[in-house]
């Protein structure tokens, strides 16, 4: 037996020590990666969280996840964002104590749908011909387009954030690019071809209003000549827009470089999300730095206020929600409960007008939180709805602030086809000072100056004014 010296003994001793260390940590590092490459499986009672950790570093929300039973299924290093499935109650609370994750919390009231693992691709319609003369529209008057025509230009891209839309519509074939669209329905992007095809009619609706063709027949949008991509939000067969979907779309804009995003929703199962509550407060956090990551990236969102005939600074209940499962009756809200998107920083919130230039009796709005107006349409009456394209190129009346935004979309790729350079904030500055005055009408709900108020905001868009100032500059 050879007699080792102490020193060697403890030399030898801590070489052991560093190469069990070394080959226990390979061991976890590996073990961690084969959990996370391995292929996430759809069972009963599988639900959706987002875990949230430090911006920049989105490993301490994959590691929580994983060794609490969980799978990643979808991550965004850049704002420190994963999305989770998982089964047990105690998911969320479990994951919330662990190192690094500063929020945590489920998604959605109702199980994940089994879809998610094997999500279709939505049929293409059989298309019609488009019908003539195009008719001059009381919508498009009442913003002044089509006064002044003039064409966006094709290096704008606008994302419509929505159901779908119908690419191969002749009002849309020029504009739609198929190379800068996907789906983000159930939380992950699908980059394959057709996946981001309407699921319903909303999405080719919006799309029409920005960007449908000066040729002659149907319907002109407000900025013909600007692409439009399509990132399909909606999930099957339920026709919801969950918190995971936006945060893989707004990523997706800011990747792709939009200019501009619609948003004609409200990400469910909330319709009001309010930060006393874990779970719907790691959802505001989870969206905010989705959409304020693309905001930095140059993408300016459009959002619609939404329809509830509600006073958005002043809320006090919600009989409407989770609308995923069983609604919870007056359920209490506060001031610290927000609309999202239209409620995030930054983001463009719009209510609606009727044919007469007044609220819609729908529309949605508040103090401080809408920021401008435009055509919504009446419900209920056909030629005072706002007509635009549908998939099968037809098209269709419809009517809600989700047909206001679009309008002030285009308005606002115009101004980015005129302005190339400029920023998010800079297109809402100069957005907000060409928009009309609109005063309050005799209603006591409405407060606030001609300039500014709460039922039309800095005042009805302006595309003539958007239009003109790109006539010029070209």
């Amino acid at each position: 037996m050879i007699a080792w010296p102490a020193a060697g003994r403890r030399l030898i001793a801590g070489l052991i020590a560093v190469a069990l260390v070394s080959l226990l940590t390979s061991a976890v590092t590996a073990k961690q990666a084969a959990a996370e490459a391995a292929a996430p499986h759809w069972e009963p009672g599988l639900r959706s969280y987002v875990v949230i950790s430090e911006r920049g570093d989105a490993g301490p929300a994959k590691r929580a996840v994983l060794s609490h039973g969980g799978s990643v299924f979808a991550a965004y290093p850049e704002i420190g964002v994963v999305v989770a499935h998982a089964t047990g109650e105690n998911f969320a609370s479990a994951v919330r104590q662990a190192p690094g994750v500063q929020q945590a919390g489920a998604t959605r009231t109702s199980d994940v749908p089994k879809q998610a693992y094997a999500p279709g691709i939505p049929p293409r319609p059989p298309q019609q011909t488009p019908f003539g003369p195009e008719p001059r529209t009381w919508n498009m008057t009442q913003i002044g387009a089509g006064k002044s025509p003039s064409s966006g230009s094709r290096d704008v891209l606008v994302g419509v954030l929505d159901t779908g839309v119908d690419g191969e519509h002749a009002e849309l074939d020029d504009a739609f690019d198929a190379s800068e669209s996907a789906s983000c329905a159930y939380g992950t992007l699908d980059r394959r071809d057709g996946a981001w095809r309407d699921t319903d009619s909303h999405g080719t609706h919006t799309a029409g209003t920005i960007a449908a063709a000066r040729d002659g027949a149907g319907v002109v949008g407000v900025a013909p000549g600007v692409r439009i991509a399509s990132v399909r939000l909606a999930e099957e067969p339920s026709g919801l827009f969950f918190p995971e979907n936006a945060i893989c779309a707004f990523m997706f804009a800011a990747h792709q470089g939009f200019d501009v995003t619609n948003n004609s929703y409200y990400v469910d199962p909330w319709q009001f999300l309010c930060r006393g509550n874990p779970d719907q407060a790691a959802i505001i956090e989870a969206v905010r730095r989705a959409a304020g990551y693309a905001q930095r990236h140059g993408v300016l969102h459009v959002a619609a206020a939404g329809n509830s005939n509600y006073n958005l600074a002043n809320k006090t209940t919600d009989s409407s929600s989770p609308d995923d499962s069983r609604p919870i009756p007056d359920r209490p809200l506060s001031s610290a409960c927000i609309d999202v998107p239209s409620e995030l920083p930054g983001v463009v919130t719009v209510s609606a007008t009727g044919k007469e230039k007044r609220k819609a009796s729908y529309s949605n709005y508040g103090a401080g939180i809408v920021d401008i107006t435009a055509p919504g349409g009446d419900p209920g009456l056909q030629d005072k709805g706002v007509l635009s394209t549908v998939p099968g190129g037809r098209y269709l009346y419809k009517a809600g602030t989700s047909m206001a935004t679009p309008h002030v979309t285009g308005v606002a790729a115009l101004l980015a086809s005129a302005y190339p350079e400029a920023t998010p904030a800079q297109l809402r500055q100069r957005m907000a000072a060409q928009a009309r005055d609109l005063p309050c009408p005799a209603d006591d709900r409405c407060v606030g100056t001609a300039e500014r108020n709460s039922f039309y905001g800095e005042g009805i868009v302006n595309a003539a004014a958007a239009a003109g100032l790109l006539r010029i500059l070209r």
